[in-house]
């Protein structure tokens, strides 16, 4: 127990050092277990989980859902989203700002990234709503808080690290994040509608679009729709696995992109290249997560957890909200990806020995990093925005988030007062 203190201590020390964290992990992982287990076991595990790692068939998911949003997001498929969107809807009051939701839900469920989304929105929809008079604090708000859905409503890189480490099954995390996607999404709008009837100054309306408009926007955003059903729909329906599908939205992607001219060959070295870095940022993360997680898990820190927790009279219940109250927390001073890759190896064998589904489990991880990612002051949605658009201070995102970090809130609420929630969809898949 005292050994697995003093990893985690020397971790958040080096990581105040800004020594990268995936040095920092490897390092404590591979001396942890040299010192506590011998030091030629150390470097036979660490040679053993490189090997693995680097030749994981399901590890292969990663590099293609990735290369799949990149090839979309050249296509120009975020202009033509939030198009359509607005095109439908822009006409209430507060319209842009309900469309940028929709869009962020229709991009992430083809990108997989919620900075990505967040940065993407940010260049498309907020130059229209500041044309059209919104006022910083919710346009800022809506964008941060709307690509948040881009980790949720899958393919999520989140879930696939996440089922990756745990041994979850990826299709059915992928089947669990979609109704809270979705109900995330509402109540996003939710909060607009309230937002704007308390000052209707903050989003003025638009002209309402004729039905010629609308079917010209949607005929836009057709071919890649009937890419994610076919994606998503193959995995669901057990036709065939993540990894299978995330094959097959790649070419599909590829085809998508090539057929509206939008590729020359500049731009698939620059897609193959940002793929290939984000890639090895992941792979080299999820190596030194797993030597970390081997050294705790040598230690007798999970085991004496797991103990404690069930010997102290507390409802599963409870425990599981106080986890999350943790990790809310955590999400205001800690980077997203950090604080799952290092809270995963203890708190995941305590959830699992109440009885609790690893799939509802992982939803709720999601939704607590969906919160960290707009949550003053370092979550990164924010920063993204205010590097992308200097001229809007951090002080009016900071406001403009906080109402949807409560809608976050009381949907993480809702999603453990109600499993079903999460877990129909997955019940459902063959």
């Amino acid at each position: 127990m005292i050994a697995a203190l003093l990893g985690f201590a020397v971790v958040f020390g080096l990581a105040l050092l800004r020594v990268p964290l995936a040095f920092s992990m490897a390092g404590v992982g591979i001396v942890g277990i040299g010192l506590t287990r011998g030091w030629d076991p150390a470097f036979a595990s660490t040679a053993q989980v490189v090997y693995e790692t680097g030749f994981a068939y399901t590890l292969s998911v990663i590099p293609l859902f990735i290369l799949m949003g990149n090839f979309v997001a050249r296509a120009g498929l975020a202009q033509e989203l939030f198009g359509a969107a607005y095109a439908f809807i822009g006409h209430w009051r507060g319209g842009l700002a309900h469309a940028t939701v929709a869009a962020c839900a229709g991009f992430g469920a083809i990108c997989g990234s919620s900075i990505a989304t967040a940065a993407t929105m940010g260049k498309v929809a907020y130059p229209s709503m500041n044309k059209l008079g919104y006022s910083d604090e919710l346009s800022m708000g809506v964008i941060a808080a709307g690509g948040t859905l881009g980790i949720m409503i899958p393919p999520s890189t989140i879930m696939v690290i996440y089922g990756i480490i745990t041994e979850t099954h990826i299709g059915k995390l992928f089947a669990a994040g979609v109704v809270p996607g979705l109900a995330s999404a509402a109540l996003m709008m939710l909060g607009i509608v309230w937002l704007t009837s308390r000052d209707p100054a903050h989003a003025p309306a638009a002209p309402r679009s004729t039905w010629p408009e609308r079917w010209r926007a949607l005929r836009g955003i057709w071919g890649v729709l009937l890419l994610v059903l076919l994606v998503l729909g193959g995995i669901y329906g057990g036709v065939f696995t993540a990894t299978e599908g995330a094959g097959i939205g790649a070419a599909g992607a590829f085809l998508f992109a090539l057929l509206r001219g939008r590729l020359t060959v500049r731009v698939v070295y620059d897609v193959l290249v940002e793929s290939a870095r984000t890639t090895a940022m992941l792979f080299t993360l999820l190596i030194a997560a797993t030597l970390f997680a081997n050294f705790v898990n040598f230690t007798s820190m999970p085991g004496d957890l797991k103990d404690l927790i069930t010997g102290s009279g507390m409802s599963p219940t409870m425990v599981v909200i106080a986890m999350m109250l943790i990790y809310v927390v955590l999400g205001t001073v800690m980077e997203e990806l950090t604080m799952v890759l290092l809270t995963i190896p203890l708190f995941f064998p305590i959830v699992t020995a109440l009885g609790y589904d690893p799939v509802w489990f992982g939803v709720l991880i999601v939704m607590v990093v969906q919160i960290g990612l707009v949550s003053p002051p370092v979550g990164m949605n924010m920063f993204v925005l205010n590097a992308l658009l200097p001229g809007v201070g951090l002080g009016a995102i900071y406001r403009g988030c906080w109402p949807f970090v409560l809608v976050l809130v009381f949907m993480l609420g809702l999603l453990i007062a109600f499993p079903q929630l999460s877990l129909w969809l997955p019940s459902m898949m063959k």
